[in-house]
């Protein structure tokens, strides 16, 4: 795999967890030193849960008893024009813990910064036995064939390797030396304008301004870049900051953030950094053996945080998948059903961020340069921009239904025969559904343990109470398919009320392959289905491929 961002690194956790072979490597000598993504919402908390490794994302992040609170206002000092509240993590893990009816994930988001994340994600990774994470090492070249892929790197003493994979995936973000190399584009709006992003450290302001250390993002209603804005970003630790404007690169910032500071505090800029917004997506996500993760094959505006939480959806699905088609279990419709299922999700939430940041810029017009005044010209202002922020601001805050409802369509893999409608899922507001398509939604068990945590890491069939429907003719085709399965019965009666049939069949990922009151009319049909058009017979082996033994070779990605 090529690049060790968060999106590479939990691809390659969670296949050497799964038992295939990785080596991953970056050009960059050390992780992220910069913050880039700030915060990993519900569905990537679940993906990190599944991962074991949710707690200590927490651990390096927004402290747990911290809200995650939002502010529209004049200088950080002033009176807010609006204040969003949104639970603190722990408060909101006491409202999942207390919820039954499936509207709340299993995991809430947390603010984590990119240069905390990275570092913990690398040493997950590199505990793993079959993980090799490498970093000073560049990509030159790669050719594929119907065998694997030969990759030639360059090594940090500049000496080049020849390396043999069965697959190779680019999560070399939006810059993607993969990507060009294959001649993929990518289709939407691009540069759609140019942003900086001053990275700071200050001792004293949490301590001199309390509210700054109750909240997550702070967004400045003036006139300075209207339509883009500025805003200030709390980091983890509550000590390093970002501010976004449009502001140029050589401004001296130390001011202009002391002025929408409000009081005078200690700055020390650390980095300034120009970047780039885009709505893009690739027109494709594979070239038979070479597939694309991350911002290599999207590319989204930052509000809605949807970027690199996009990006470790993919790894979730691409894992799996990989690992059956590897593995042998799979057809060659798993690895087919990647670019469908990631790249409808890529596009819609390329359509979600482009809300987002429209809803921002809709109040963002309504403020004018008497905004900060004490007047009455300068109430009036302040009132008609809360009153829009009010409604507009939340657009980039509330889309839990876009994190945890979309629903995969037309999935070479799932089985929508039994389905109740053809919906996309598409809304900004959660509503659980365990039709084919979508992601189970996560519920309690009488012991008070979550269901999410008792399903394997293959597939599983869910057999609700009271149901006596004999499920063996598809255990037994599963298992001629070489396809792990377990096989779970849940007797408590409300899972059926929210799940809405009494036999489901899981995904790996968790989302559902099938749905059914009454055992499928041809076990082996179904099977072969939802692994890709596995044929039965025989044992399915491993696709490695017969590689020269003197140079480096891998029996995975």
């Amino acid at each position: 795999m090529i690049g060790a961002g968060p999106v590479g690194l939990t691809l390659a956790i969670d296949l050497g967890k799964r038992g295939i072979p990785t080596l991953l490597v970056e050009q960059k000598p050390l992780p992220a030193h910069l913050p880039k993504m700030e915060r990993s919402n519900a569905r990537t908390m679940e993906i990190f849960r599944r991962l074991g490794i949710a707690d200590r994302v927490r651990g390096v992040g927004l402290p747990a008893d911290v809200p995650m609170d939002v502010y529209v206002t004049t200088r950080l000092t002033d009176e807010p024009i609006l204040h969003l509240p949104y639970p603190a993590p722990c408060e909101a893990a006491a409202m999942a813990r207390e919820c039954q009816d499936g509207t709340l994930p299993l995991e809430s988001q947390q603010l984590v910064s990119q240069y905390a994340l990275e570092p913990l994600l690398k040493d997950v990774a590199e505990a793993e036995p079959l993980v090799q994470v490498r970093y000073s090492t560049q990509l030159a070249s790669f050719e594929q064939d119907d065998r694997g892929v030969v990759a030639q790197l360059i090594n940090p003493d500049g000496s080049q390797e020849t390396v043999h994979a069965d697959y190779m995936v680019g999560c070399d973000g939006g810059a993607s030396s993969v990507r060009k190399a294959l001649g993929i584009k990518l289709a939407g709006k691009g540069d759609i304008a140019t942003l900086r992003q001053v990275f700071f450290r200050s001792e004293e302001l949490i301590q001199k301004v309390p509210r700054a250390g109750k909240a997550r993002h702070f967004y400045f209603a003036d006139t300075d870049a209207r339509i883009i804005g500025t805003a200030m970003v709390v980091q983890g630790d509550q000590r390093h900051f970002t501010f976004h404007t449009g502001l140029p690169e050589d401004t001296d910032f130390v001011p202009v953030i002391q002025e929408r500071i409000g009081v005078p505090v200690d700055i020390e800029i650390l980095a300034v950094t120009s970047w780039k917004l885009h709505l893009l997506v690739a027109d494709r996500y594979r070239d038979r053996r070479v597939l694309l993760a991350g911002d290599a094959a999207h590319l989204v505006i930052p509000q809605g945080g949807l970027g690199m939480n996009t990006g470790i959806g993919d790894a979730a699905d691409l894992a799996w998948k990989l690992a059956g088609t590897i593995e042998g279990w799979g057809g060659p419709g798993l690895l087919d059903s990647y670019e469908n299922d990631r790249r409808q999700v890529g596009q819609r939430n390329i359509r979600a961020s482009e809300y987002a940041s429209l809803g921002t810029a809709e109040w963002r017009r309504a403020s004018t340069d008497k905004v900060a005044e004490d007047s009455e010209e300068g109430a009036r202002t302040r009132a008609r921009v809360a009153e829009l922020a009010a409604v507009h601001q939340k657009k980039g805050h509330e889309m839990v239904g876009i994190e945890l409802g979309y629903r995969y369509l037309d999935s070479p893999i799932v089985d929508y025969s039994t389905a109740d409608d053809a919906e996309d899922g598409y809304s900004y507001e959660y509503s659980p559904n365990a039709d084919a398509g979508y992601r189970l939604p996560h519920l309690w068990l009488a012991d008070g343990s979550a269901l999410h945590d008792h399903l394997g890491h293959g597939y599983n069939l869910i057999r609700l109470a009271g149901t006596a429907v004999d499920t063996s003719e598809l255990e037994a085709a599963f298992a001629a398919t070489g396809a792990p399965l377990e096989v779970h019965k849940f007797p408590e009666p409300h899972l059926r009320k929210i799940y809405g049939a009494d036999l489901i069949l899981l995904r790996p990922d968790l989302h559902v392959a099938w749905r059914s009151e009454q055992a499928p009319a041809d076990a082996r049909a179904l099977a072969d289905k939802v692994v890709g058009g596995h044929p039965h017979g025989g044992s399915p082996a491993p696709q490695t491929a017969d590689r020269p033994a003197t140079e480096q070779e891998s029996a995975g990605v």
